[in-house]
């Protein structure tokens, strides 16, 4: 007898490869033993089940015949009955934004010296979102941000944005219509910030002189105008009335003393000749006092004057324009859809402030999710929805909005509002994927509803359905009777049935199949 690892004897050997091939097979054979009686086994085992099958034959059904099958059938049901399209939403607050401050204005570090708000406040309009360096940051609506300062003589689409802010909390900057900032909208940056509880910009170094400076200009000028009318005046007014008697006087003079000498001396051809002269000067002097004064020199003067007032005038007027306040870019944060949710808060008291200060969203909770587009054709805002909260309880929503992708094919995006909802709630659904259910077809109250399956046509093309009376176990043999029904909303397989011919009530069964 062999030992366990001696080879079995073999055929006697041969000449060529015979005697190799079967020592190989002899050895794989004998390497591989449990896989080959495995198989062995299993090849008994399914032969005999086959054979089993095939012969054997349950000894209480031997030869018997097999039951008839039973009526297949449901209940009637009785309840609300609606058509829904159903998505995943995301919860979340919209519009999430990060808030950043211009402090490029600031002379020195954008510290921020207090006005934190705090995660999950609201910023609503008026109110100091941060406050840096000593000076706030004030909130109004609108949707340009800020990105300079606004003062007197600056026009823009920002000023008809700050003009329409403050007149949406209540204050009068102006009219819209006009994107020029002036006094009256200067003067209502004081009335800001004085809602604001804080003083007004300072001007900038130097305007309160300018307007001092320019004050004192305007007064000298106006003595100028003053003595330059006046002596206009004067030249226009004619000689006084002594001037008058005076050359009178000297005409009178100088014809006595003429007199006197043609009386005296009538040879005196030289003295006379004198005399004559000295009364013809006296009388050109008096002609002269008649004749009209030539004011041109004084009209020059008063023109000169009045000039140097108007410049001035002008000058005090831009001297007191730049002493008005104005709106820095670093004071106003304008952020749409208020009032916003502070969701974090990246600035800290004491610190200098770099880069966002906060991130806002929206003050409410929002629900988006997407449909394909033959579902979104049927939705329309106004619609309402439920969507299923933590503890397993359906909440109301409402579709505010219903947004067509990009492409033909694309998904549409549909955003909805929840109804309020608990402090607590807001805080279990921030972030959340619900399911929502959106009803686009819904019955008036409780209704009768069976599956479209239980409906039959009659003969004259009504709809019927098959009402069991018996027990449906009992096949073709059961009793059964028809109703004729009228068919409403079809949602979810199920379709609305009012009795027409017949009755019909909750819980009755109804045949879906034999």
């Amino acid at each position: 007898m062999a030992e366990p690892d001696e080879q079995p004897p073999g055929p006697p050997a041969a000449t060529g490869a015979g005697p190799s091939r079967w020592s190989a097979w002899l050895a794989l054979l004998h390497r591989n033993r449990p896989l080959w009686v495995t198989a062995a086994v299993a090849v008994v085992a399914l032969v005999a089940g086959l054979l089993t099958g095939r012969f054997v034959v349950a000894p209480d059904t031997a030869g018997d015949e097999a039951p008839a099958p039973g009526l297949v059938s449901v209940p009637v049901a009785f309840g609300p009955l609606s058509n829904d399209v159903t998505i995943r939403g995301e919860i979340g607050y919209a519009d999430s934004v990060e808030v950043t401050v211009d402090t490029s204005a600031i002379s020195g570090p954008a510290v921020v010296t207090g006005q934190v708000p705090e995660v999950g406040s609201e910023l609503a309009p008026l109110e100091v979102a941060l406050e840096i360096a000593g000076r706030p940051v004030v909130v109004l609506p609108g949707e340009l941000p800020a990105y300079r300062t606004l003062r007197v003589g600056v026009s823009g689409p920002d000023v008809v944005q700050f003009k329409e802010a403050v007149r949406a909390v209540g204050l009068d900057a102006g009219d819209p219509a006009s994107d020029v900032f002036d006094q009256t909208a200067a003067a209502a940056v004081t009335a800001l910030y004085a809602q604001a509880g804080y003083p007004a910009p300072a001007p900038e170094e130097g305007a309160e002189d300018g307007v001092l400076a320019a004050q004192d200009a305007v007064r000298s000028a106006e003595q100028g105008v003053a003595a330059a009318q006046a002596e206009l005046t004067g030249a226009r007014s004619g000689p006084s009335a002594v001037e008058v008697r005076e050359a009178d006087n000297a005409v009178a003079s100088a014809r006595r003393a003429l007199d006197a000498a043609l009386a005296a001396t009538p040879d005196d051809t030289v003295t006379i000749g004198d005399l004559r002269d000295t009364l013809a000067l006296a009388q050109l002097r008096r002609q002269e006092l008649d004749a009209p004064a030539d004011t041109t020199a004084q009209r020059a003067q008063l023109a000169a004057a009045q000039d140097q007032l108007a410049q001035t005038r002008e000058e005090l007027t831009r001297a007191r324009e730049a002493a008005l306040p104005a709106l820095p870019a670093g004071e106003v944060l304008y952020l749409t859809q208020l009032p916003r949710r502070v969701d974090a808060v990246e600035a800290r008291r004491g610190a200098v402030l770099e880069g966002a200060a906060m991130t806002v969203s929206g003050a409410t909770l929002s629900l988006s999710g997407t449909v394909a587009v033959a579902d979104a054709r049927l939705l329309t805002p106004g619609m309402t929805a439920t969507f299923d909260l933590p503890d397993g309880t359906e909440h109301a929503a409402t579709i505010t909005g219903v947004t067509p992708g990009e492409g033909e094919e694309a998904r549409w995006t549909v955003q909805l509002e929840p109804a309020p909802l608990t402090p607590e709630q807001v805080t279990e659904l921030q972030g959340a994927n619900v399911r929502v259910g959106i009803p686009v077809g819904a019955t008036d109250g409780d209704v009768l509803s069976v599956p479209l399956a239980a409906l039959s046509a009659g003969p004259g093309g009504e709809s019927r359905v098959e009402v069991v009376e018996g027990d449906p176990r009992d096949g073709a043999r059961a009793e059964t009777r028809m109703v004729v029904v009228e068919t409403g909303l079809a949602a979810d397989g199920a379709v609305e049935v009012r009795p027409v011919e017949g009755d019909l009530a909750e819980d009755d069964l109804v045949v879906v199949g034999r």
